[in-house]
């Protein structure tokens, strides 16, 4: 089996700022990530190294915990 990270973007981070963008979601395999937020280029220098394939997740940008607005 191949070692998988999920990754999506994070919300409260905009483009530009000096803060890392994505947030770890889980992983498949032997791998193991300490971090919770990390900057792209630091998840394709893991998955480089370490053979890992990392998966960008989509986010509907709508509402809160699972709850669209107006609900």
């Amino acid at each position: 089996m191949s070692n998988i990270i999920f990754v999506r973007e994070r919300r409260k981070v905009e483009k530009g700022e000096k803060r890392p963008r994505f947030r770890v979601v889980g992983t498949i395999g032997d791998i193991r990530i300490v971090a919770e937020h990390m900057r792209k280029c630091e998840l394709d220098e893991i998955a480089k190294v370490s053979g890992t394939q990392v998966v960008f997740l989509s986010s509907d940008g709508e509402g809160k915990e699972g709850m669209k607005k107006g609900d």
